[in-house]
This record gives C-alpha cells, structure tokens and sequence, in this order.
C-alpha cells in the first residue's frame, strides 16, 4: 500500500509489480500535477490511468463527475476501480480503453498523460492528434516525458505552441487548444494574373 498526501489530500493505493510505478509515485506524475489546478469547472480525462493517481486525485478535487480515467491493461483498470473506492470516489468513469477508443466524449477542458517512454511514437502521436478534437476550445493538454524534442515539435505542430517546463529531469508539456488549425488554400497564381489582365483592360 501506498500513502501520499498530493495537493494537500492525502491518498492510499494498492498496486502490484506489473502496473507502472508500483512502490512509490512515479515522480514524472508528480511533476506533472505541480503544474495543473484543477478548477470546479474542469472535465478531466486521465489517460493512461495507471492504479489511478492523476485520476482520483482530481475526483477528490472536483468530483468524481467530472473525471473519465481509462487504460489499455485491464490490470491497470481494475486496481484503479479498487483505488477509486479506497479513497472515496468509487463512481468515478474507469474505462478500459486503447487509447481514446473507448472515450466518446469531446469537451474535456483538461487531457493528462504520462506516456510509456519506451513506445514507438505511434502511441503519443494518437494522444496528441486525436487528444486535440477532444479538447474544448481553451483546453489544455498536459503531458510528462522524459523526451524533448518530438513532444515539442509534435505538440507545436497540432496546437500551434507548446510551453514546457523541466522538472526534476522530466518535461512537462502544457498545449492549449486557441483554435481550429484550418490550412487556406491559396488561388493559383494564374487566376491572380487573369484577374490583372482585366484591370489593365478597364484602365
């Protein structure tokens, strides 16, 4: 079992060796959460819940309402649900769920994620893109990794800008979705020439 008091609420886990980070908390996750407040208002998505930190410490924030946690491992899942009652939020939404497969919902103000490191980028870059239209506008995706520059340059790439912050040897990634990235299609530059041409005609 583990005891950690986080934002001043004091939280138990039960974990087992083959769940991430199972003797302590993972200090990527605790840098992560250094940097969100949680607000009332907020939708969260946990993805990639793990046995349920980031979770159910935002079901005790805000309410169990308001969070969605989900997991590719089913063992992941069911020590969560075992967490979630432990710590009173028994009726918080625990998905298993690859990825966002499992996840229709697309107003989440808050997406949190610690990405397996050791994954091919397949695995981030699904979070990233699809992680974007779940987001409201002015949502914010969170990420934590131990790798810089591809989460920079990914993130920069579908938001528009990305602040990072290193913590403890671990980036944290904060994205915030402005707008809608639309491409506008240029017209050719014939058109551009034809429409030249009938002003040199009219003068």
């Amino acid at each position: 079992m583990i005891f950690v008091k986080i934002k001043g609420v004091d939280l138990k886990f039960e974990t087992e060796s083959s769940i991430f980070s199972p003797n302590s908390i993972d200090k990527g996750t605790l840098a992560m959460l250094s940097v969100i407040d949680f607000l009332p208002s907020d939708k969260v998505l946990d993805l990639g819940c793990g046995y349920g930190v980031v979770g159910i410490l935002a079901g005790k924030l805000i309410g169990e309402e308001s969070v969605v946690m989900c997991d590719i491992s089913e063992r992941a899942v069911e020590y969560t649900k075992i967490n979630a009652a432990l710590n009173g939020v028994p009726h918080i939404s625990i998905r298993l769920s690859d990825g966002y497969k499992n996840v229709e919902e697309n107003d989440f103000s808050l997406i949190l994620s610690n990405p397996p490191y050791h994954a091919d980028f397949s695995v981030p870059k699904n979070f990233i893109e699809v992680g974007f239209r779940k987001l409201t506008m002015g949502g914010k995706l969170v990420m934590v990794t131990k790798r810089l520059d591809w989460y920079k340059n990914k993130l920069t790439s579908i938001f528009g800008g990305v602040k990072v912050q290193e913590i403890g040897g671990y980036y944290v990634f904060v994205a915030e979705k402005r707008s809608r990235i639309i491409k506008k299609k240029t017209k050719p530059v014939k058109n551009l020439s034809k429409k030249l041409q009938r002003k040199q005609k009219c003068k």
